[in-house]
């Protein structure tokens, strides 16, 4: 175990020592930063690597400056750590998502800006939890279009909630939220389902049991 270790503290779950990995904390604290949806602080790497903020605070301020060439940058902000497009290539990732203004937006941009729409507000990682994948890329995009954008954060994890715009209600030919068309036609029918229901538990309770069928022509079954 490494001296920057914190036993005393170790949660359960973390069984292993950042430097057993190649490349030791800050590879660690990249695979991190590459699989959350929000900012990170130094206390929230801390404690998911049992190690002390100090060095993990190190380390990312080293990240950060090794960083400088690329065209992303880990930024710092007040809400904590995060891996960004440097801002002086803003052109080039409209254009590689947007794909021209006439492009189409593809499925998986339609079912994230549709989940959106209807169970707003939420976060990013609400959003890939209800399409079962990971959904960053699609909601860059449709952040992009300007048809969704972020609007406060979620009280517990902080992360930022997302909300339509007006030009999503722009495109979609409607007045509020309250015009969307109603999601009823495509969920089963309430009476329906309860006439099957009752269909297959009538049918189940008038077939004949051959055990006991078989117990009233035994001398036995009618004793019972």
């Amino acid at each position: 175990m490494s001296q920057s270790s914190a036993p005393d503290t170790r949660p359960e779950y973390v069984d292993f020592d950042v430097q057993d990995f190649p490349g030791g904390l800050a590879a660690c604290l990249e695979a991190i930063l590459v699989a959350t949806d929000r900012p990170l602080t130094a206390e929230d790497f801390s404690r998911v690597l049992a190690l002390d903020p100090a060095p993990v605070n190190a380390a990312l301020e080293s990240l950060a400056e090794s960083y400088s060439d690329r065209g992303f940058e880990l930024r710092r902000t007040a809400r904590g750590w995060q891996l960004t497009s440097r801002a002086a290539y803003q052109p080039v990732v409209a254009a590689f998502v947007k794909d021209g203004q006439t492009a189409r937006l593809s499925q998986a941009a339609l079912e994230a800006l549709a989940i959106v729409a209807y169970r707003q507000p939420m976060t990013r990682a609400q959003v890939g939890q209800i399409r079962g994948v990971n959904s960053d890329g699609v909601i860059r995009a449709l952040l992009v279009r300007g048809l969704v954008r972020e609007e406060g954060l979620d009280e517990q994890t902080h992360a930022a909630l997302l909300v339509t715009t007006d030009l999503f209600l722009e495109r979609m030919g409607l007045q509020s939220l309250e015009d969307l068309p109603s999601l009823a036609p495509f969920l089963p029918d309430e009476d329906s389902a309860l006439a099957q229901a009752r269909q297959e538990l009538s049918g189940q309770l008038q077939s004949p049991d051959p055990v006991q069928g078989s117990h009233h022509d035994s001398p036995q079954g009618k004793e019972q």
